[in-house]
């Protein structure tokens, strides 16, 4: 009998026990424990951080398109307002505090903006540091807990996660029409992460004003937890997909 726990992998990584089974591993070190034992004290292996940013990047719900998208390959240069919202999300990356005790970033107004591309960026930017990003993309996440609502144990399980995030990006929040199903949806999640000092970074086509004229109890708290980090783009001319290319 044969027991494979990782496939496509060197021979050199293949060990063979006792009982004449195969058992494969990413790591010969630890056997994929991430910990060796040495003088009765657990060290860390040295496989361990890479582990660790495969699984980051496992969970964060980001596609492989989207991880594409980093600060390198983002332009900036045929606006001066694109530039400084460029300029702050780098300046919030540098700034982050690994422990997630610091503000949140909102990129709010025009469509085609780069608001996705610079939130993305961010993420990416994060994980590379070893912190964990949620993505939840507002239209197909509010539309999947809405129809499960009824469900108690999905609803729970899926909201618990967008809570308790180490760092969770909204991508397009409310965006389309807006019900109070909506609205309370995102208020629960928000104020458990303003409560618990967890930070989001959100984009949002509405401006400030206009997600305070939604809920004001949503805008209020985003403003407060995001104070220094408002984002806004205003003007048709910062369309991307319209100006920004030659």
């Amino acid at each position: 009998m044969k027991v494979t726990k990782n496939t496509g992998l060197d021979s050199k990584n293949i060990l063979k026990s006792e009982e004449d089974e195969i058992v494969e591993y990413k790591c010969l070190k630890c056997r994929d424990l991430r910990f060796i034992l040495k003088d009765n004290e657990a060290i860390p292996c040295t496989c361990k951080g890479v582990r660790e940013a495969e699984e980051i990047l496992l969970n964060s719900g980001i596609s492989e398109e989207f991880r594409k998208k980093n600060f390198d390959n983002f332009d900036y240069s045929y606006n001066m307002e694109v530039c400084e919202a460029f300029s702050k999300a780098k300046e919030y990356v540098k700034n982050f505090d690994k422990s997630c005790k610091n503000k949140s970033i909102i990129f709010v107004g025009q469509v085609g903006s780069g608001k996705t591309h610079l939130s993305m960026a961010i993420a990416n930017s994060l994980m590379e540091k070893g912190v964990g990003v949620l993505y939840m993309p507002y239209r197909d996440n509010i539309i999947s807990l809405k129809q499960n609502m009824m469900d108690e144990e999905y609803y729970r399980k899926v909201m618990n996660k967008f809570k308790r995030a180490k760092v969770l990006l909204i991508d397009d929040l409310f965006k389309g029409s807006i019900s109070g199903s909506d609205v309370n949806i995102i208020f629960e999640i928000i104020n458990y992460r303003y409560l618990n000092g967890l930070p989001v970074i959100v984009s949002c086509e509405k401006s400030i004003d206009e997600i305070v004229s939604i809920d004001e109890a949503i805008g209020s708290r985003l403003y407060e937890m995001s104070c220094g980090y408002v984002v806004g783009f205003n003007g048709r001319r910062l369309n991307y997909r319209m100006y920004g290319k030659s």
